[in-house]
């Protein structure tokens, strides 16, 4: 699917009539006789096609005067599969907004982070998405307070401030305006069995997805490689701790046929949407596995793998520097051995969290920590040790520097003059922490094996020339080409 959709007056229409969900997130359709807005899929019977017009976003939306379908709830459909496709400086945007920076840092900060002018980013953000970073930040606001009011008893006032509102009447003014109904209402909307209960920083929600998703690698690569005190696989569920900007965390994460289900256990109720936007980035929620799947079927090689099991995500993180700190861990070694390294680490220098049901015991270290360890206490290979220790003293001190924001290319070349960073560990970096749809593993024992089976050419050079028949989808086919293995990260646990 090509940038801006909602371009695409016809297919747009087309969409809407057959209530395709896969376009949910992608566009969204204004209704201009009831000013209402409503994502491709609503229930209710199509308008007429005159009275349609379309937005990029939920923000531009609002900003032109409609309020959300309360049917439909177009504010929680899934993110646009585009923030996570694309490098350029407006997803790279979309990403760090979504990363609640604009919360945080207001509009300077996120200037700052994406090495631009305020002015550019607002004038890029405008044209492409009907809406600037304020307006893009404050649909975001608008659907945690709903969240919020919607999932737990808290008083109106603490929701407020929680949801990142800097005073009450914004909060009422902006919930009214939004969703045409007072935060009371909202509330009392609910049916009695959906009332809110529990703890207040325990909320229990579901993550929407494009169908089909399969869970077998995606669950089963984040169990099998779990590390004992931050992350745990139990009755069902995979469990990790998350280390937010206001405090520390505690997510759980179940698939369900048409949802994640998600419990979240936060220090600070403010943290809810950046604990919410990491979640669905580990477990790649945004992905269209429609087009992925259909790209990877053009090769008549793959296309029994994908038939097999359709939807595979890419198993990603919640913290792009733990992310790259495991992988060197994991270098040349067995995945019990790089958890037993990354384990010893965490007891001795993360920071220790209450998990009301036991089992996680700390957050990963920072790169601060693992800086002023003594490298002689590392029970690994002396080259191992020094890409370890100049890996964290540069992420400690900001030479290097990995998140959301990140231009991919860039990063891989400033990870590539490491020491010990050859193309394997940039590219699993690229793909897990990173996101890059694109990232490949030509060299890797495992992709080679699979592909020597399936009749693929074997060899890195020749295995990636195939490959370009794939783009920008060779992460996903790493997915497929790794689950031909019995390897235990290719399986839910038992």
């Amino acid at each position: 699917m090509q940038n801006g959709m909602h371009t695409d007056r016809e297919r747009c229409v087309r969409a809407v009539q057959s209530k395709d969900a896969r376009f949910d997130g992608w566009f969204f359709t204004a209704v201009l006789t009831t000013r209402i807005y409503c994502r491709p899929s609503c229930p209710v019977v199509p308008p007429k096609p005159q009275n349609m017009t379309f937005y990029p976003s939920a923000a531009a939306c609002q900003q032109a005067g409609f309020r959300a379908c309360k049917r439909c709830r177009p504010d929680t459909s899934p993110g646009s599969p585009e923030w996570n496709q694309r490098a350029d400086l407006v997803a790279r945007a979309m990403r760090l907004i979504a990363d609640g920076v604009v919360d945080r840092d207001g509009v300077p900060g996120l200037a700052a982070r994406l090495g631009y002018s305020t002015r550019q980013i607002e004038r890029q953000l405008l044209a492409e998405l009907g809406a600037g970073p304020l307006a893009l930040a404050r649909a975001q606001r608008a659907q945690t307070a709903r969240l919020l009011i919607e999932t737990t008893t808290l008083p109106m006032a603490e929701i407020a401030f929680a949801a990142g509102f800097s005073s009450i009447r914004t909060f009422n003014d902006t919930v009214r305006e939004v969703f045409a109904l007072a935060p009371g209402e909202l509330r009392a909307r609910l049916p009695k069995k959906n009332a809110p209960s529990g703890t207040p920083g325990a909320l229990t929600l579901r993550l929407p997805f494009r169908t089909p998703l399969n869970p077998d690698n995606l669950f089963g690569h984040l169990a099998a490689t779990a590390v004992p005190g931050v992350e745990e696989w139990r009755d069902g569920a995979y469990r990790r701790t998350l280390r937010l900007p206001y405090g520390h965390g505690i997510a759980t994460l179940a698939p369900e046929p048409d949802h994640i289900a998600c419990r979240l256990t936060l220090g600070d109720l403010r943290d809810l949407p950046v604990a919410i936007s990491r979640c669905r980035r580990m477990l790649d929620l945004d992905a269209d596995p429609v087009a992925i799947d259909d790209q990877l079927r053009t090769d008549p090689l793959l296309a029994p793998l994908v038939d097999k099991a359709p939807g595979r995500r890419v198993p990603r993180t919640v913290d792009e520097e733990e992310f790259a700190v495991r992988a060197v861990l994991g270098q040349q070694v067995s995945t019990a051995a790089a958890r037993t390294h990354a384990a010893r680490l965490v007891t001795a220098h993360g920071d220790p969290v209450d998990d009301p049901e036991g089992g996680l015991t700390h957050v990963f270290p920072t790169p601060d920590a693992l800086a002023a360890v003594d490298p002689e206490s590392l029970a690994m290979p002396r080259t191992r040790r020094t890409t370890f220790t100049t890996l964290v003293r540069q992420l400690a001190d900001g030479t290097v520097h990995l998140g959301p924001e990140n231009d991919w290319p860039e990063t891989r070349a400033r990870l590539l003059g490491l020491p010990g960073f050859g193309p394997w560990t940039v590219d699993v970096i690229a793909m897990r922490a990173l996101g890059d749809p694109d990232a490949f593993l030509p060299t890797d024992l495992g992709i080679r094996r699979a592909a020597q089976e399936l009749g693929l050419p074997s060899t890195p050079a020749a295995l990636t020339a195939r490959a370009a028949a794939w783009r920008p989808w060779r992460a996903y086919a790493v997915q497929y080409l790794w689950a031909t293995d019995s390897h235990p990260i290719n399986f839910l646990p038992v």
